[in-house]
């Protein structure tokens, strides 16, 4: 039975002290309101994630992750962060190839699969963006795109390490535009991307992968999108910067 996931994605927002009020909103909303075994992950920027997993002790409902590492284990890097610093301080996710990254840090395929390699390394469970921009759904380019991103990006782990990664599916179109692809379209994608994991690895390592939506999601529109066959739960931008929003969307998955 593959996890259902809510993972909340902070981006360059909250100083210190915002994040770590917030943080400490929805660990007490999930303790209190979340009935189910879903699993919790809130990314943050890394100047919280030391604070953030002093609160993680006593609770193993929410996880925290990184929103980036980098591909070296060190060396003379100014100004980056690599996986084992980051899994040093308490995390166990790291969000990989989002569409920001990719599209103003010229994130590539063949750098993504070696940011894959060191988290995995360092024992943090990647969470892969996959999706396509409107002018390449325009172009009906997007399953084209997915495919490579995922062939370039992940599909060269061995199978044991790919169970470690969570997919999740952006339209890069719907994210932070308050579009958000309807069911189909989200459920048609979500099916293709499993369907290229059965044929890359089984079918068992493709019903054990989750994967995630992740545009514009929210707490009117996750309960549908959260009842397809193959939508695992959401990677959450803007929504997870509010906890009655991120809480509500958590608990979508028992509506």
């Amino acid at each position: 039975m593959r996890k259902k996931v809510v993972a909340g994605n902070w981006k360059m927002n909250m100083d210190y002290t915002s994040g770590i009020t917030l943080f400490s909103e929805i660990i007490n909303m999930v303790n209190d309101e979340v009935r189910g075994d879903q699993e919790v992950i809130v990314c943050s920027p890394f100047i919280h994630l030391h604070g953030l997993s002093q609160y993680t002790k006593d609770t193993g409902k929410v996880s925290i992750g990184a929103q980036n590492c980098h591909q070296e284990a060190s060396g003379a890097y100014t100004g980056e962060i690599s996986a084992g610093m980051i899994k040093s301080v308490g995390a166990s996710y790291v969000i990989l190839g989002h569409s920001e990254r990719r599209q103003y840090f010229g994130e590539t395929n063949e750098l993504l699969a070696k940011k894959a390699d060191a988290a995995i390394t360092n024992g943090l469970n990647p969470i892969f963006c996959v999706g396509e921009t409107l002018e390449e759904r325009n172009s009906e380019k997007h399953f084209e795109v997915i495919k490579q991103q995922l062939n370039e990006g992940i599909f060269h782990l061995p199978a044991n390490d790919f169970s470690k990664v969570i997919i999740a599916y952006e339209p890069v179109w719907a994210i932070g535009t308050g579009v958000t692809a309807s069911k189909e379209q989200a459920q048609e994608i979500h099916a293709f991307i499993r369907t290229q994991i059965a044929e890359k690895y089984d079918t068992s390592v493709a019903e054990n992968t989750s994967i995630l939506y992740g545009g514009s999601c929210n707490p009117k529109n996750a309960s549908e999108l959260f009842a397809q066959k193959d939508i695992d739960g959401g990677l959450i931008g803007g929504a997870s910067l509010k906890s009655r929003d991120f809480t509500d969307i958590i608990k979508a998955f028992n509506n």
